[in-house]
């Protein structure tokens, strides 16, 4: 059995793979786990030194790892490079915090004993990857996992199989022992043979929060270790006191970039009384700027969708939403490559909404968001809580003290104040609620690729 995968600028056939049979994935669980006995004992030094050429393999071949984005998934080729950037970025942070994060850790002195605790590599590590950002997404558990001492497998998105295939040539590049990194084309029975396979220690997942209620299904009993970056819907606040140019161009970009599919991107703005008005009219000058086209030539800064079902469910939210009194702001008739029953889809700003409306209450992942004139801080935050998820949550105001007074108020895993949809590695990526579970990058990212072991040793 095979799958094809159509690129959403055209439908042409980019590239056909044979999924791999339960035989082909019960043996790559079993290589997986004999070569991670070995790596364990290789030094961090030599670990580092191995995936540092991995990134340094990115770098060389960012023109046409881009255009592979771009073909696969639509993203403008103009800002496709930049996701090769990010991976450089965040693994290498992961690389360089990796001996600080994993040495032993003693605990106070007691005479006559040693004590101290140690982190252990899980073992075989799985790693599920979406397709709207192919290398960021699949480096936050890659990198770190291998640093760890793991072994992974590598199942990633079928829209974006060939980054797969693209990370197996940087380990080779690298000259990754063999089986430490593997990868593996399969569909949703594959994916669940091999989640619960024995010899699979930890699986991270990146996806829908209905995918997650799968893994997390498939996993009952099992007592493995599970991460979950699941979906979003963010909110922004512009309070009294913003930049308002600042917001508007930043909110914008954080709504509609990469054609609004980011779990972490703005889908809901509220926006203080006295701002309202003018916000809404500088995101809308703003959102006409833009050019909806062939993401493979160079103007054009909003391509398709990943494909015609999801633009279909955008313009149906939009169509529900006005149909019970939103108000369009944007003309989708400007955008002449708008064209219904394909994957592109012009960018619309909706007023006049609400939370009963399902554009301000379930996730789109598409380039449309709703803007709310509010009173208050207070509003804002009851407002910005009343999600089923919790993610980022962005504030665009001047004054720091407020910020933290409102984000601590937030049910949320990141405040951004003053920026927005982006990750620091420095800092742990998490979701409360239906956003997921577990934690990704920073320190304490290690935790959960790891197991604690406590050494008490008795001195005689």
């Amino acid at each position: 059995m095979s799958i094809i995968l159509h690129s959403p600028i055209d439908g042409r056939e980019i590239a056909e793979r044979t999924l791999a049979s339960a035989e082909l994935i019960a043996a790559a669980v079993d290589r997986a786990s004999a070569a991670q006995q070995s790596w364990r004992q290789v030094s961090l030094k030599e670990r580092a030194a191995c995936c540092h050429k991995a990134i340094d393999y990115f770098i060389q071949h960012q023109e046409e790892v881009a255009q592979e984005i771009t073909l696969q998934m639509g993203r403008p080729i103009q800002y496709a490079a930049g996701e090769i950037k990010g991976l450089e970025e965040r693994g290498r942070y992961m690389i360089d915090i990796a001996e600080s994060a994993l040495s032993d850790q003693l605990v106070e002195e007691k005479a006559g004993f040693n004590r101290f605790i140690r982190q252990e590599p899980l073992g075989v590590v799985v790693t599920i990857a979406p397709w709207n950002y192919p290398y960021l997404t699949a480096v936050n558990s890659i990198i770190p996992a291998i640093m760890a001492g793991n072994s992974v497998i590598l199942k990633h998105s079928n829209q974006t199989l060939l980054c797969a295939e693209r990370f197996a040539e940087a380990f080779q590049y690298a000259g990754l022992a063999d089986d430490i990194f593997q990868y593996l084309h399969l569909d949703h029975e594959g994916t669940s043979t091999l989640i619960k396979h024995d010899q699979v220690d930890f699986v991270s997942f990146t996806g829908s929060v209905a995918g997650g209620e799968h893994i997390e299904k498939a996993l009952a009993g099992s007592f493995k270790g599970l991460a979950l970056e699941l979906g979003g819907k963010d909110p922004a606040y512009v309070r009294e006191d913003a930049n308002l140019a600042h917001a508007i161009e930043n909110v914008l970009d954080g709504a509609f970039f990469n054609s609004g599919q980011s779990c972490c991107g703005i889908e809901r703005v509220y926006v203080h009384e006295s701002l309202f008005e003018r916000f809404v009219t500088g995101a809308v000058n703003q959102v006409y700027e833009h050019v909806l086209g062939n993401p493979l030539e160079p103007e054009t800064t909003l391509g398709p969708m990943v494909n015609a079902k999801a633009a279909a469910a955008v313009r149906q939210q939009i169509e529900e939403a006005i149909a019970q009194g939103a108000r369009a702001n944007i003309d989708q008739h400007y955008f002449e490559r708008d064209e219904e029953g394909t994957a592109y889809i012009a960018p619309q700003i909706l007023t006049q909404v609400n939370h009963q409306m399902s554009v301000m209450s379930e996730e789109s992942f598409g380039p449309v968001i709703g803007v709310m004139s509010v009173t208050s801080d207070e509003e804002a935050i009851k407002l910005m809580n009343d999600s089923p998820y919790g993610l980022t949550a962005s504030i665009w105001t001047e004054d720091e003290e407020q910020a933290l007074m409102i984000g601590d108020q937030l049910q949320t895993g990141t405040v951004f104040m003053n920026r927005c949809d982006y990750l620091d590695p420095a800092l742990p990526w998490v979701g409360v609620k239906q956003s997921g579970r577990g934690c990704a990058l920073s320190r304490l990212g290690y935790d959960q690729l790891t197991r604690p072991k406590s050494f008490h040793l008795k001195r005689i």
